[in-house]
């Protein structure tokens, strides 16, 4: 949809070839199994998609979207104890995926120049490798056409075929890389109690890879009409499998099985109002398109067919809401059909992949079996600095803030590696590590914890 968005007005019509029938309103699609799991949009995020779709943020906050300020409305343990509840740096927006998507989508297609082909697939690109010239799209009545285009967007999700179309035209295929630390998810959706289902902060418990053993981690995130949707996962030979995953042990898992009981502690005094959900779609995947000896005219891969990220960090959403936004920008600026354009976009949406991309694999590459021959130098240097960080930043509200400029993704890493920052970080931490998690006592009683 963003995509879509990013180019009208720039083409004379937009075609958004789409596999599921759209539904008007709020309401689970096949094609987006995820959105039965937690979903946050980062500031970074937040602010393209204000620039590509004026005044959707106001309409998702009407929708009863939640902006939680960061790290104030975040209690987080991490591998270095928990953080404290600094002042606003940041923020993110936290909803439904499937009021998120639709809210998004009725704005971009109230544009008449987008259209919408539902209910049917991409089978492979037109054209040659110089240059792409359009689809060809099989139906639901399983009728063959084809569909030309100036302008192709491969943003087709984790299973873009992107690859073998490319080498269908002569093309060599591209490198990629695969993190994959056997995450598996499990969800459920509660009603939070009457009395905590307005301005509850964010709960989320890490893991500590250090431990050598699986990570086990959680999240519960407040969305729409009073509701928490509650993550739990946990890595190869700490998961929570299907056979566990059910309703009776989803809260012995986050009590039991986490560092800490607390999100055990929430959900049980909740009401369920869903089933538990289960995935293990969770391997961080990077295609490296940019680096390609050649690349066709008129073709680009956006979104999470191009990387696709381990969810826990919650970085796909604003990553594809930037890489939407340069492509517009970029098209603007050099003018539509210029020589060498899809080259210098899909160059220029590296920026944001790679920088998501290093926050999402930073910790995963460390767990057994992650990658095929295990963390590369620069995956341990840049780990062992994060680390330190992250360990500072505990007592540190000025790192918080640092460290969060990047994991907003309204900042680039660049700005960790400033003197000022070096230095702080070989001080380390200046308060002393909090012994419990930073609720107040408001948010204890209204949770039913006092």
């Amino acid at each position: 949809m963003l995509a879509a968005r990013a180019l009208a007005g720039l083409a004379d019509r937009v075609v958004v070839v789409e596999r599921d029938e759209l539904p008007e309103e709020s309401a689970p699609r096949k094609g987006l199994p995820q959105a039965r799991h937690a979903h946050m949009l980062w500031s970074g995020g937040v602010r393209a998609l204000e620039e590509l779709v004026p005044g959707v943020t106001g309409a998702l906050r009407e929708a009863g979207a939640r902006r939680a300020p960061v790290t104030t409305d975040f209690v987080a343990l991490s591998a270095h104890g928990w953080f404290r509840r600094w002042p606003e740096s940041h923020h993110v927006i936290l909803a439904g995926r499937d009021l998120l998507d639709a809210t998004i989508r009725a704005r971009v297609l109230a544009d008449e120049r987008i259209e919408v082909l539902g209910g049917t697939e991409v089978l492979g690109l037109l054209g040659g490798p110089a240059a792409v010239t359009g689809v060809r799209v099989r139906g639901h009545d399983g009728r063959e056409r084809t569909v030309e285009a100036g302008l192709v967007v491969d943003a087709t999700g984790r299973g873009s075929g992107a690859p073998r179309w490319l080498t269908a035209l002569g093309l060599p295929a591209p490198r990629r890389r695969e993190v994959d630390s056997g995450l598996a998810y499990a969800s459920r959706l509660y009603l939070a109690p009457e009395q905590a289902r307005g301005g509850f902060p964010v709960i989320n418990v890490q893991p500590d890879p250090r431990d050598g053993g699986p990570g086990r981690a959680g999240f519960l995130l407040p969305i729409e009409n009073g509701r928490w949707i509650v993550t739990l996962n946990g890595t190869r030979g700490g998961e929570p499998t299907p056979a566990n995953a059910s309703s009776d042990d989803f809260v012995r898992f986050a009590r039991e099985e986490l560092r800490h009981p607390l999100i055990g502690d929430l959900i049980a005094r909740a009401e369920p109002l869903s089933d538990v959900a289960f995935t293990r779609t969770t391997v961080n995947r990077r295609f490296f398109y940019e680096r390609m000896p050649a690349w066709p005219e008129n073709f680009l891969v956006l979104g999470d067919a191009l990387a696709a990220y381990n969810p826990v960090y919650g970085h796909g959403l604003a990553v594809g809401a930037q890489s939407a936004l340069i492509l517009r920008d970029m098209t603007r600026r050099h003018g539509w059909g210029a020589p060498g354009l899809s080259r210098r976009i899909q160059k220029a949406v590296a920026r944001p992949v790679a920088a998501a991309w290093d926050l999402a694999t930073g910790q995963d590459v460390f767990y057994p079996g992650a990658t095929e021959n295990g963390p590369t130098l620069r995956d341990r240097v840049l780990t062992a600095y994060v680390n330190r960080l992250m360990h500072t930043a505990t007592g540190n509200g000025r790192i918080a803030r640092r460290v969060t400029d990047v994991t907003s993704l309204e900042r680039r890493a660049e700005v960790l590696l400033t003197p000022s920052v070096l230095l702080a970080a070989a001080v380390g931490p200046l308060k002393p590590p909090l012994s419990d998690p930073p609720l107040t006592g408001d948010e204890l009683k209204r949770a039913g914890l006092r």
